[in-house]
C-alpha cells in the first residue's frame, strides 16, 4: 500500500527513551548558544556573516554550488551577478525577511510562508496547482515518492500544519521533536514547485525563534544536513516507508546539538578576533571607532562606499583609512573592475575554515 500522508498531530508515540536521553543535550547547547549573542555588540555581524554560510550551505543541498570567494564579491555590486549567487542572495533575503515577519506577528502563517516562498523563488506561484510534482532518486530517475496532487488537499494539509505549528494545544511534543516533525510534515505535503528543501530549512529556525529557544537566525542545519545528504534523503523516506520516526528524530535533534556547539565555537573565535582587531586599531590608527571595528566584521570584503555608510565620512576619508590599513596589512587590498575591495583575511578564513 502506498504511504499517504496524514494529518497532525499524529497518533504514534515520538517520544521514546532514546529520544528524550538525547534532548537534554541539545536543548543545553541552544541555551548556551542563545546567551552567546548578546557578547556581540551588533547583531549584524553574526546576521550577515552567519546567513551567508547557511544560504551557502542550504543551496548546496540542492546542488547550487557557489564558493564563499564568489559570495562575499556579490556584496560588493561590482559585477553582474551569476543565477547561483543570485539564488543564494535571495534565500539570504527570504531568511531576513521570515525573521522580521515572524518576531513581529509572535506566528509562522502560512501567509508568512508564502511571503518568504515569494521572496526565495522570485515569483508568486503560490501553492502547487498543478499535478505531475514527484520526488525522484538523482542517480536512477526512479519515483522514490509522490507527495499529494491535489491542490485542494495541499491547501487542507497545509492549513493543518499552520495549526500545529502555531497552536500549542495541539501538542505537547518538545520543540525539537515537533520542529523535526514539521520539516518531515512539510517536506512530504511538498506544497511549492520549486524552493521546498530550502523553504523547510528557513522554518526550522524561524519554528526555534518562535519557540524562543533562539533569538536570531543563527542556527542552521544545512551544514549537518550536506554533511550527511545521504542518511537526510534515508531517514525522511525511512518515516514514509516504514514509520520509522526514531531515527528520523534523533538525526534532526543531532544535528540541533551539533550544529549549536559548532556555531559557539565559531561566534567564540569571532569575539576573540574582533578584541585582537580592536587592540590594533585602538592603539595604532587615531582614526579608529567601534563602527570602523563592526564594518570590518560585517563585511568579510569592504569597500569604501561602506565605510562612507556606516561611519558617514567622506570618500577620501574611507579612502584613506582603507588604504593605511591595506599598506600596514591588516586588510588586503584588491582590484575587481573598476573599483577597490579589502579583505579582512583572518575573518575569511576563520569563516572558511569549516567548508
Amino acid at each position: 500500500m502506498t504511504w499517504q500522508i496524514s494529518l497532525l498531530p499524529h497518533v504514534d508515540e515520538l517520544e521514546t527513551r532514546t529520544i528524550l536521553k538525547q534532548l537534554p543535550a541539545a536543548h543545553a547547547a541552544l541555551a548556551e548558544l542563545k546567551g552567546l549573542i548578546y557578547s556581540i555588540p551588533n547583531h549584524e555581524i553574526l546576521l550577515n556573516t552567519l546567513a551567508i554560510q547557511e544560504a551557502k550551505d542550504s543551496s548546496a543541498v540542492e546542488n547550487i554550488i557557489t564558493t564563499h570567494d564568489e559570495l562575499f564579491k556579490s556584496d560588493l555590486e561590482f559585477e553582474s551577478l551569476t543565477p547561483a549567487i543570485k539564488e543564494v542572495q535571495n534565500y539570504v533575503a527570504a531568511m531576513k525577511r521570515g525573521f522580521e515577519l515572524v518576531e513581529k506577528k509572535g506566528l509562522l502563517t502560512n501567509q508568512i510562508i508564502l511571503e518568504i516562498q515569494e521572496t526565495l523563488e522570485g515569483n508568486n506561484a503560490g501553492f502547487r496547482k498543478l499535478p505531475g510534482t514527484a520526488l525522484k532518486n538523482a542517480q536512477t530517475g526512479e519515483t522514490v515518492y509522490l507527495p499529494p496532487q491535489d491542490p485542494n488537499e495541499i491547501i487542507s494539509l497545509m492549513s493543518n500544519l499552520e495549526q500545529f505549528i502555531n497552536n500549542p494545544e495541539l501538542s505537547d511534543l518538545d520543540p525539537l521533536v515537533k520542529m523535526a516533525v514539521i520539516h518531515f510534515q512539510f517536506e512530504s505535503i511538498h506544497p511549492f514547485y520549486d524552493g521546498n528543501g530550502r523553504m523547510g530549512r528557513i522554518m526550522n529556525i524561524l519554528y526555534l525563534i518562535l519557540c524562543d529557544l533562539q533569538k536570531l537566525p543563527i542556527l542552521y542545519l544545512s551544514s549537518h544536513i550536506i554533511r550527511n545528504k545521504a542518511d537526510y534523503y534515508r531517514l525522511l523516506q525511512g518515516v514514509r516507508e516504514k514509520g520509522d520516526w526514531e531515527n528520523w528524530l534523533s538525526y534532526m535533534i543531532a544535528g540541533v546539538e551539533n550544529t549549536a556547539r559548532e556555531t559557539i565555537v565559531l561566534i567564540e573565535n569571532l569575539k576573540v578576533q574582533m578584541a585582537e582587531m580592536k587592540i590594533q586599531l585602538r592603539d595604532n590608527y587615531k582614526f579608529y571607532s567601534q563602527e570602523l571595528l563592526n564594518n570590518l566584521f560585517k563585511h568579510p570584503y569592504t569597500k569604501i562606499e561602506f565605510i562612507v555608510r556606516d561611519l558617514g565620512v567622506s570618500r577620501i576619508t574611507a579612502a584613506n583609512y582603507l588604504n593605511k590599513l591595506a599598506e600596514d596589512r591588516v586588510l588586503r587590498k584588491e582590484k575587481l573592475g573598476t573599483g577597490n575591495y579589502y579583505v579582512n583575511e583572518k575573518l575569511f578564513a576563520l569563516l572558511t575554515a569549516k567548508a
